[in-house]
């Protein structure tokens, strides 16, 4: 049908280049629909690496178009660049969808997964839709993507759901232009599609199937009992949020003692019951990733107390699944657990025999289907700021968008570190941060690790010239990366931990340095053989300095005082007040506890230096304080205590007090920060009786103005303006708050993660630029 009758003296013509989130979306269709609506002409194609579209008709319509393009995209479309050229007028007069070209000009940007659309959720419980109550519905809108794809372009045939051929019905939607199902992927309906099975592996009961084994894992999480639950990404361990003997059973069973356990909620309305939600949270749990939202519990807890003991939040998500949507549908339970289906340390559950085999002793029934996951992706964690939501974990919803960098790079693999681990690819002006792998605790963890890297280099179709890790000489990940050196010729770039987090952040929030570090964490293999962990430092990708840093402090038995935090509490107090502390500090609750024993021991090991490596870390220094507030003894996983500290002091509406004071000191060209006076001043008012609390609250409040001021300094001394803030310490919502409030006083400018951890799971992305100016210099 002609479009327009305009003679060629009134046409404009436009050649528009689109990149980013632009196949498998939807979003050829919308141009169609665009350029028709404007009675334009034309033609829009693929080619690897985006789309390009061509549209001629009155300059006028033609300029409207270009103008709403980018404003109306379809939902799951991102728009990473776009390039337009006028060309002559070719008279044409239809606009054609043609089929797609092979020109190489980038990778091709696969989607995330996207939680159920509104429309596909309206049909799954429409009696009198075809689809009804099916497990698998989606769209060009939502559902899976990049959990299905082993290789791109990204076409059904190379994803998962080829096993999968499409009936006549769906084939015909799928190639109905005007149908919300044109080109999707993942299409399916009950007659052609993947189906649920119900497999209770220790009972008689039949193998059960389709709508039944819903129903019948229902009646299972009623009782109490725990199901593993097939997703996207992997398996999920559930049981019901509200019943103490389920929860405590579940976490015997996955050997997950304490660390709080997140929760899948039906509704809003129900999620708003447990946790206090301000719009940004709210905003967070509904819109299409559907992350685990941190958020603040609602007095008196309403779930189980062993849910999460030492957090004042709770992990609450929405149903993002057709599965998760039905399964919660009329349960009458107010949340489920929704944990990641391993055992304590193991890989995520994604294969239905790797998950048979592994979580037989933890599941008593397995809900699962026969679409292949290609690639395991575990949920992502956020928690909302007054600064805005950060990350905590970026995996699903998140995962495989890239970094977008100010320049190109030469491809580099950046393989991270040895917690909460993440990978970084690099290919021209992007990066490609992995999903969350978790900690590389053995060969297992190892083993998936080099599964996801095999298959985001397949993905992306890139082959790195430079390897980058950490400088800890035994890491898995490091390791790895020295064996693939050796094996493919390749050069490889050892990243000091801290300095990775400085750059990681710098490319986050696109600022060029150099720039002031604040760079808090546990700890990180120093470049003088110590442990570092409270650092300021001076640099970009190129270098660094280290400008200032929190005294160091000798840990007895070196990790074993990470898993035994009393030990560092002991040795903040010997610090302090000397090595009679014990004697001096005998009304101490900690002191009325320590074991007089192993504490001789101890101080053996710290007279002598034996098995005490020094440490300036700000882990340690909260651990140290949630022993002394009688918060902990022992750390069951990384981070407890100092979550513990979080958790107290939050319940204080303010601070109260000036900040416990600490003294300063040049060592070697760097200032260093002293907090035996602060550990004297905590004691005092734990002696007065002074609530927890109180004392935890007046604590971080010092710790923040305490490493603020150093930053400051550095910063005035350097004349730099910029303050950036990274390490696992930033995932504190109060020292976040606090530490840019304070920065902004002084009048500099604080910069935080927005798209990438705080944690060691933003660490690959700095690894990767530091290993690119590496790899720069030594080619010039």
């Amino acid at each position: 049908m002609s479009t327009h009758q305009a003679t060629p003296a009134s046409l404009e013509r436009r050649r528009i280049i689109v990149q980013g989130i632009v196949q498998g979306v939807g979003f050829r269709p919308f141009l169609h629909r665009l350029a028709q609506e404007l009675g334009l002409s034309g033609e829009v194609f693929n080619f690897t690496g985006g789309v390009q579209v061509e549209v001629e008709g009155p300059p006028e319509r033609v300029e409207e178009f270009c103008q709403r393009l980018p404003r109306e995209l379809p939902p799951l479309a991102y728009l990473e660049n776009l390039e337009a050229e006028i060309l002559l007028p070719q008279g044409s007069l239809d606009f054609v969808i043609v089929p797609s070209r092979e020109e190489q000009a980038g990778p091709i940007l696969v989607s995330p997964e996207v939680a159920t659309c509104a429309d596909c959720r309206r049909e799954l419980f429409d009696p009198r839709d075809r689809r009804y109550r099916h497990p698998f519905i989606n769209c060009t809108n939502c559902g899976p993507r990049f959990t299905l794809v082993r290789a791109v372009p990204y076409d059904r045939p190379l994803t998962s759901m080829a096993e999968f051929p499409m009936c006549a019905r769906c084939r015909a939607e799928y190639e109905d232009l005007s149908d919300r199902r044109y080109h999707a992927q993942p299409v399916a309906c009950p007659q052609c599609g993947p189906g649920l099975t119900l497999f209770t592996p220790l009972t008689t009961l039949p193998l059960l199937q389709g709508d039944e084994a819903l129903r019948a894992a229902q009646e299972l999480l009623r009782t109490g009992k725990i199901v593993a639950v097939k997703g996207l990404g992997g398996f999920h361990l559930a049981c019901d949020a509200s019943r103490e003997e389920a929860v405590q059973r579940l976490r015997r069973r996955k050997g997950r003692e304490s660390k709080p356990l997140a929760v899948m909620v039906d509704s809003l309305a129900t999620a708003e019951r447990l946790v206090e939600l301000d719009e940004s949270s709210r905003e967070l749990l509904t819109g299409p990733r559907a992350p685990i939202v941190l958020a603040r519990k609602r007095e008196p807890e309403g779930l189980a107390l062993s849910l999460a003991p030492d957090s004042a939040d709770y992990g609450v998500m929405l149903p993002y699944t057709p599965v998760h949507l039905l399964l919660l549908d009329g349960l009458g339970l107010p949340a489920l657990i929704m944990t990641s289906g391993n055992l304590s340390e193991e890989p995520l559950a994604t294969d239905n025999h790797e998950a048979h085999r592994r979580l037989e002793g933890v599941a008593d029934a397995f809900l699962e289907h026969n679409r292949t996951i290609v690639t395991g992706c575990d949920d992502s964690v956020l928690r909302a700021t007054r600064r805005g939501p950060i990350l905590l974990r970026r995996s699903r919803g998140y995962a495989p968008l890239p970094v977008t960098l100010d320049r190109g790079l030469s491809p580099v693999l950046a393989v991270g570190g040895h917690y909460k681990n993440t990978f970084c690819l690099t290919s021209g002006r992007h990066a490609f941060l992995s999903q969350h792998i978790g900690d590389l605790a053995d060969a297992d963890n190892l083993e998936y690790f080099e599964r996801c890297v095999t298959h985001l280099e397949a993905v992306w179709q890139t082959r790195p010239e430079i390897l980058a890790c950490d400088l800890h000489p035994d890491y898995l990940s490091t390791r790895y990366a020295r064996r693939r050196s050796e094996a493919e010729g390749l050069p490889l770039v050892a990243v000091q931990h801290h300095h990775a987090h400085l750059v990681s952040v710098l490319a986050d929030c696109h600022q060029c340095g150099p720039a002031v570090g604040l760079i808090c964490d546990g700890t990180g293999y120093g470049a003088d053989g110590t442990s570092w962990g409270c650092e300021v430092l001076v640099g970009d990708e190129r270098g660094y300095e280290r400008a200032a840093h929190l005294r160091n402090l000798p840990l007895p038995g070196g990790e074993q005082a990470i898993r035994e935090p009393w030990r560092v509490a002991g040795t903040y107090l010997r610090e302090a007040y000397g090595p009679d502390f014990p004697r001096e500090l005998a009304d101490l609750e900690f002191c009325r506890l320590l074991d007089l024993d192993k504490w001789a021991v101890i101080e053996q090991m710290l007279e002598r230096g034996v098995q005490t490596p020094l440490a300036s870390s700000a882990g340690r220094l909260f651990d140290a304080v949630a022993v002394l507030l009688g918060l902990a003894w022992e750390s069951r996983y990384e981070g407890e205590p100092a979550m513990a500290v979080e958790a107290v002091a939050s319940r204080q509406s303010q601070v109260a007090g000036a900040e416990y004071p600490w003294e300063t000191s040049r060592e070697q060209g760097m200032c260093v920060a002293d907090v035996r006076p602060m550990i004297r001043s905590l004691v005092e008012d734990l002696r007065e009786g002074r609530p927890a609390g109180e004392i935890a609250a007046r604590f971080q409040a010092s710790f923040a103005m305490m490493m603020v001021d150093l930053a400051a300094a550095v910063a005035e001394e350097r004349r730099l303006q910029v303050i950036a803030l990274s390490g696992g310490t930033f995932q504190n919502r109060f020292l976040l708050e606090r530490s840019c409030e304070l920065i902004e006083l002084r009048g500099l400018r604080p910069i935080w993660h927005r798209n990438v951890p705080p944690n060691d799971g933003g660490l690959a992305l700095g690894q990767a630029l530091v290993a690119a100016a590496a790899g720069q210099a030594m080619e010039t």
